[in-house]
């Protein structure tokens, strides 16, 4: 499975996770989940995402840079083993697989799973869409579980991971049995980011196909 095939499961899901912390936020971890989400504008990270099979069995390692903008901008640079790209904006998300020379287009809309969404851009209460359990710690990072209280969500749950009120992990369980594991380094606050890192356009030649 590619990671433009993991990224659709979960592609919502992970837009929530893309940075809950602030620097600023004091006390438990959930909230500094909330502080995040009422107070971060952007977000930058290298990262590095491991599938994991039934069978507790790593399937496949990536690595690389992440950009976030709100609202609702994000972009994923897959630099290693495989060259793949995923952006969103202005409603509409961008799947480019390098090797595949394929764009694959989406609706950022209920066929994707609109709530993260909206959590994302500050218009939703995280209290009425997710059930929020502090989950200990683990070296130095405390763990977030949030458990989505709609059945038909896409994934059974999401553990976020913050050191010292930083982003450092995620853990994401699907309901096709997928568990993904991401961890964030060189993560930076509230920087300047370009607005052409979330502008896409096709590459001549590659086959475009739009859902």
């Amino acid at each position: 499975m590619n990671n433009i095939s993991i990224f659709r499961n979960i592609l919502m899901a992970l837009l929530l996770a893309a940075g809950p912390v602030y620097t600023l936020a004091a006390g438990q971890p959930v909230e500094q989940l909330k502080a995040f989400l009422s107070t971060s504008k952007s977000l930058t990270a290298d990262f590095k995402q491991t599938a994991i099979n039934e069978a507790g069995n790593p399937t496949q390692t990536s690595y690389g840079v992440f950009y976030l903008q709100r609202p609702g901008k994000f972009r994923w640079d897959y630099q290693k083993p495989f060259q793949q790209q995923i952006i969103s904006a202005s409603g509409k998300v961008w799947f480019y697989d390098t090797d595949l020379e394929q764009v694959t287009i989406k609706k950022l809309d209920e066929s994707v799973g609109s709530t993260p969404a909206l959590l994302l851009s500050g218009d939703v209460s995280l209290e009425d869409n997710y059930t929020m359990e502090q989950q200990g710690t683990d070296g130095d990072m405390q763990w977030v579980k949030l458990v989505p209280k709609n059945d038909e969500s896409s994934f059974k749950y999401l553990l976020i991971g913050l050191e010292k009120g930083i982003l450092s992990g995620m853990e994401l369980n699907d309901n096709f049995g997928q568990l993904t594991r991401i961890y964030f380094s060189n993560v930076k606050l509230n920087p300047f980011i370009k607005p052409a890192l979330f502008e896409f356009q096709a590459p001549k030649g590659a086959d475009v196909f739009s859902e």
